[in-house]
């Protein structure tokens, strides 16, 4: 079981099932979500996903057809982002987990849009 929050501390969540395909996702749109080079994720079943304090603040913006994505709107942390057509699924952002992740980053999506900036395998 995982758990995990926003910045501010008034959204709260657990995970109670085993996450999959942990991934750092280079999309402009992750970017720009993020202000990062990019949006890292778990993705697990949708019915494990549970907020447990704060759901009042979670705000949800289609950022294209299909795809929502959710953060606080009071300290502006991302949470999710979900896609209609896979909607018995939800990836869940690895930077707001309160209990630590063990697993292994193992998908780059988007790699093309990776930037310049950003360390580069050797």
């Amino acid at each position: 079981m995982y758990a995990g929050s926003c910045l501010c501390g008034e959204i709260a969540y657990t995970i109670s099932a085993c996450a999959e395909n942990a991934s750092h996702c280079y999309c402009t749109m992750c970017q720009k979500q993020h202000g990062a080079a990019s949006g890292s994720y778990i993705n697990v079943a949708s019915a494990a996903f549970r907020y447990t304090a704060g759901e009042a603040l979670v705000v949800a913006y289609e950022s294209s057809p299909g795809v929502t994505r959710c953060f606080c709107k009071r300290c502006g942390s991302t949470l999710t982002w979900q896609m209609a057509q896979h909607n018995g699924r939800i990836a869940v952002t690895l930077g707001t987990l309160d209990t630590p992740f063990e697993g292994e980053v193992t998908r780059e999506i988007h790699p093309e849009n990776k930037p310049r900036w950003t360390p580069r395998a050797k």
